[in-house]
This record gives C-alpha cells, sequence and structure tokens, in this order.
C-alpha cells in the first residue's frame, strides 16, 4: 500500500480491528498502547484499552466545553450522553479530544478510489508532534469505520500503481 503526502510515498499495511461501534477508540488505544512497549493486545484487552480511552475522550469533551461546544451538532449534554455508550461511533470530535488525552498526534487517512493510495484527510494535535515519533495513522472507511495504519517502510518510493492491503485480526 502506499501513501502520498507532499508528493512523498511510503509503503503502510492496514491492520483490522471489530466494527463495534468502538473502532476509532480501539485503533488508537492499539497503537497508543504499542508505543508504551506493551504486546499486541488481544480483541478482549483491546475492548478495555478502548473504553478507557472513551472515558478519558469524554472527560476531555468536558474539560474543553467552552471550546468544544460550537462544533457539535445540536444539544452539548445530549451528545456527551450518547458518546459515552461504547456502541455509538466516534468522529472528528473524538479524535480531537483524543489527540489531547494521548499528548499524541493523529492522523486520517482514506483510500483514494480512483488511484488506490492513501491520502491524509485530517491531522489532529499536531501541538503533540515529536520529531522522532510518528503520528497515530488511522484508517477512515467513509462509512463509520476506522482501522489501523502501519507503517511497513520509512523510505520514501515511486509510487507504481494500486495498493495490497493485509487486515489480521489483533491476536496476542
Amino acid at each position: 500500500m502506499t501513501v502520498v503526502e507532499n508528493g512523498k510515498c511510503a509503503n503502510f499495511r492496514v491492520t483490522g480491528v471489530p466494527a463495534d461501534g468502538r473502532c476509532l477508540f480501539r485503533a488508537i488505544a492499539h497503537v497508543a498502547w504499542l508505543r508504551k512497549g506493551e504486546s499486541v493486545p488481544d480483541e478482549n484487552r483491546q475492548r478495555e484499552l478502548a473504553d478507557e480511552l472513551r472515558a478519558l475522550v469524554v472527560e476531555e469533551l468536558l474539560k474543553r466545553r467552552k471550546d468544544a461546544e460550537w462544533f457539535i451538532e445540536g444539544d452539548f449534554d445530549a451528545y456527551v450522553e450518547r458518546i459515552e455508550k461504547p456502541y455509538v461511533w466516534g468522529g472528528e470530535p473524538e479524535l480531537l479530544m483524543a489527540s489531547h488525552v494521548l499528548k499524541a498526534p493523529i492522523s486520517v487517512f482514506m483510500i483514494d478510489r480512483s488511484s488506490g493510495n492513501l491520502i491524509n484527510i485530517a491531522k489532529y494535535g499536531e501541538e503533540y508532534k515529536k520529531d522522532e515519533e510518528s503520528p497515530i495513522n488511522i484508517l477512515f472507511h467513509g462509512y463509520g469505520h476506522y482501522d489501523i495504519v502501519d507503517v511497513v517502510s520509512e523510505g520514501y518510493q515511486k509510487v507504481e500503481g494500486g495498493i495490497s492491503e493485509s487486515r489480521s485480526s489483533l491476536e496476542a
């Protein structure tokens, strides 16, 4: 798989996460967990980590209410009550709050259907960017599902055609 950003290309691998309403939180928590030096979480541990992250994101959203209220559609309190539920999909507000909670940048990618390449569609928490560490990368499928995007190769290379996507379950 290739990603195009600023005219450069690198290889990436997509790792799937269950589509249970926690996918955004699972993908982010999974990468954050690995960055702490921990081993790959099994599905149960990944669910626990996702639920812990969701709770922290909700706390952060409440803490930053004055800054966040304007970009939440509808009633803020009703939104928070809904997003607390484990089966409710997360989106842009949760991505932004997760970057604050983890003090880490998060990059969101989509697959460009015409070229087969990944394109970076959003960046959150760039103020937490560190030279030696890449952002937490996730793939948005465009219909409410997120997966993990892992860097396979740090080297840049010329893009040659479409993508090869590897999907694996998260087993310890």
